[in-house]
């Protein structure tokens, strides 16, 4: 072999030696090729790789315990308030919200005892009634006695009366058991200076009578809160009568009697009374007995003030 072709020869075998890489590249294309594509193939596991760092990452902040079902428990209602959570635990609530606030209690503000109101006249009171009697003046000023309301019986007729003029109209008549009848001759004398119809009167004996057991009047006399002073003036003949006095909402009944078996009795009652307005002073005066023919009760006048 020449030298020439010994030159030729060695330049055709494939440079593997030291030096055979420029840059550390493979000098033919297929290992290029399997380099690029080890490359892409360890870029997309990176890639994949990341993604599930990722994905698990995620899923670990995001994970739940496997769902379980919550009761929210109220505890037993107090008895009487059936229905209502103790409201000594605040923290009951719906899962998921958060308690409910509630504003604090104001602190109680010490009381000092007020004094009992004076009564009115439109308060509930428990009335109070007392009776007495006596000895009727020879002539009755009813002017001056019944500075509120008067009634007088007997100078018209059996069935009318004289009234207070302008009076306040609570004395009223509420009819009786037995027929009445008007006299004149009654021990004592009766005078006004502002009735109606009978303006004035200086001294007049008429009255009205009933006769027979069981016969009389009954009378009222409203009441207003405040105490009142009623005066009836009655009378007999022959007879035994009874006064019955007592308030219409409710209380005792007080009764007086008096009696005369021969011949006529008159008096002077006077009630003292109280009692919420609205209510009234009921007054019956009826022949308990007969003590002879036609004993009976007889009515002259009533004052009020």
């Amino acid at each position: 072999m020449t030298e020439v072709e010994g030159v030729v020869g060695q330049e055709d075998r494939p440079r593997t030696g030291p030096g055979s890489h420029r840059h550390g590249l493979p000098r033919t294309r297929s290992a290029l090729r399997r380099l690029r594509r080890r490359r892409r193939l360890m870029l997309e596991g990176l890639a994949a790789f990341l993604c599930l760092a990722a994905l698990a990452l995620y899923l670990g902040v995001e994970r739940h315990d496997a769902p379980r079902e919550e009761h929210a428990r109220l505890p037993a209602a107090p008895p009487g308030r059936v229905g209502l959570p103790n409201e000594a635990d605040d923290t009951v609530a719906n899962p998921g919200l958060r308690p409910r606030q509630r504003p604090p209690s104001p602190s109680p503000t010490p009381s000092t005892p007020s004094p009992s109101p004076s009564p009115s006249p439109t308060s509930a009171l428990p009335p109070t009634v007392t009776v007495t009697r006596a000895e009727v003046p020879a002539t009755v000023d009813l002017t001056a006695v019944g500075t509120t309301d008067w009634v007088h019986w007997g100078l018209t007729g059996a069935d009318r009366t004289v009234r207070k003029r302008g009076g306040s109209g609570e004395i009223r008549d509420e009819g009786g058991r037995g027929r009445r009848q008007s006299f004149s001759n009654n021990p004592e004398a009766y005078a006004w200076r502002d009735g109606n119809p009978v303006a004035s009167a200086s001294g007049t004996m008429s009255g009205v009578y009933a006769c027979h057991r069981g016969s009389g009047f009954n009378l009222a006399v409203a009441a207003d809160g405040q105490q009142r002073t009623v005066r009836l003036y009655a009378g007999l003949w022959m007879a035994r009568g009874r006064l019955d006095v007592r308030v219409s909402t409710g209380g005792p009944v007080t009764t007086l009697r008096m009696e005369d078996p021969h011949t006529a009795l008159t008096t002077e009652f006077t009630i003292k009374f109280r009692a919420q307005r609205g209510a009234r002073l009921l007054l019956n005066w009826t022949v308990e007995e007969s003590l002879g023919d036609c004993g009976n009760v007889s009515l002259q006048a009533v004052a009020l003030r």
